[in-house]
């Protein structure tokens, strides 16, 4: 209306020239700002790039590729693949013989924060084929490192594998059984190559623990030290056991001497006449890597043995003394290696006992042949398998799990006094 357009006529000049105003005072306002700024400087991309390179490979024998970030030594490898569930130990358990001819998977994603020491190891070489991780740990925080993870492997001449998807390849392995696999560094290698070298890998039928047994016998005096020791009767009756060395750790010799034994070690394939000539007043089974029913030197000194002495087999002489007693082996889908795993001890009386175990190991004990007063005394109860055998009368027993753990839960502990009562009664 007209109206409208003279309101409009007359109030428009003067918001335009409000609006003007404004403008000229913010353009000044800025250019103050800027004269009170510090110049920006343009720095080139560092040619570096922040991410890990993929500079290594596992193949499976499946098939499968999997790309990561090598760490320790540097060249190729074959093994079988196994993964351990536990959360601390990573050195114990690259230092223990029994995992001679694998790859061992750690499904704990961080590896390496507490470095490495002499103290830790099990044994005076890593004797596994190579480690793969899912992330290296980028610092050393412990005031007993003595040096970090990737030195220590390349000192060792084992190569490791880390950026690769832990978790999937721990769940391959449970759904399909272990797999054999190759780790390698080399360029010039193409996948096919890879995979078949992993085809052609077998650990079973390998004696193993002629690659790790002590080539001389020597005696064993160490016990537990005094900040760690939690048991121990070593005060008592001392008594002399002989250790046959099918891979020994060497927790499991301090927890002996712990509890009173003074302790030869001998050779895996020591004649048992020579044993016998020594007149112990008990026999160490240890444990060890590889297929036991590859060991037949060892079941048949055993056989000698039973009945003459009380024995003790853990793992692989667990598995030795199965097949001394008649039973036979064979091998798990993918093996039992861990801190956690749960056996029962069914034979004790009263209350129902269940102890929390460490364990590595791919066989297991087949009892169904087995005669006379040899009994199940324990079974995993993930799986149902033979975790312990006994006899009364012939004085021995055996268990599948790992009693001095390094690493693991101290629940089976008991059982090294249990030998050394046996061998003063």
């Amino acid at each position: 209306t007209p109206q409208r357009r003279k309101i409009v006529t007359l109030v428009m000049p003067a918001m335009l020239a409000r609006v003007s105003r404004s403008k000229v005072s913010c353009s000044r306002r800025s250019a103050s700002l800027a004269s009170s700024r510090p110049s920006v400087r343009v720095y080139a991309a560092s040619s570096s790039s922040p991410f890990k390179p993929l500079d290594a490979r596992l193949v499976l024998a499946d098939g499968s590729v999997w790309k990561g970030t090598a760490f320790g030594a540097r060249g190729t490898a074959t093994g079988e693949v196994v993964f351990n569930t536990s959360l601390t130990g990573y050195q114990e358990i690259l230092t223990d013989p029994s995992y001679a001819g694998q790859f061992v998977c750690f499904t704990c994603p961080h590896i390496g924060n507490v470095g490495t020491n002499t103290d830790d190891e099990e044994s005076t070489n890593v004797h596994l084929g190579a480690t793969i991780i899912h992330e290296l740990s980028p610092m050393v925080s412990n005031h007993r490192n003595q040096k970090d993870l990737d030195t220590y492997l390349k000192e060792q001449n084992v190569l490791g594998i880390e950026g690769v998807d832990t978790r999937a390849i721990t769940l391959r392995l449970r759904e399909t059984g272990c797999l054999n696999g190759t780790i390698s560094t080399d360029d010039s290698l193409s996948d096919d190559e890879l995979l078949e070298m992993a085809k052609s890998f077998d650990i079973e039928g390998k004696d193993l623990i002629s690659t790790v047994t002590t080539a001389e016998p020597y005696e064993w005096k160490d016990s537990t030290d005094e900040e760690w020791e939690f048991a121990g009767d070593g005060g008592a009756q001392r008594v002399k056991v002989v250790a046959y060395d099918f891979g020994v750790k060497r927790n499991i010799l301090r927890r002996l001497a712990s509890y009173g034994c003074d302790i030869t070690v001998v050779p895996a394939s020591f004649p048992a006449d020579e044993v016998i000539a020594m007149n112990p007043d008990g026999v160490f089974l240890s444990n060890g890597p590889g297929d036991p029913s590859a060991v037949p030197y060892a079941v048949e000194n055993t056989k000698k043995l039973v009945g003459k002495y009380p024995i003790f087999g853990i793992c692989m002489g667990h598995q030795v003394l199965g097949q001394a007693l008649g039973g036979s082996t064979y091998k798990l889908k993918f093996g039992h290696h861990g801190g956690n795993h749960p056996c029962k001890n069914i034979i004790a009386e009263g209350i129902q006992q269940v102890e929390i175990t460490a364990q590595n190991h791919n066989f297991a004990v087949d009892v169904s042949a087995i005669g006379g007063d040899v009994m199940t005394s324990h079974i995993n109860l993930n799986d149902q398998s033979c975790a312990g055998i006994e006899s009364a009368e012939k004085r021995c027993f055996g268990i599948q799990y790992h009693p001095e753990a390094s690493p693991g839960p101290h629940d089976a502990d008991p059982a090294f006094k249990k030998f050394v009562d046996m061998c003063r009664a």
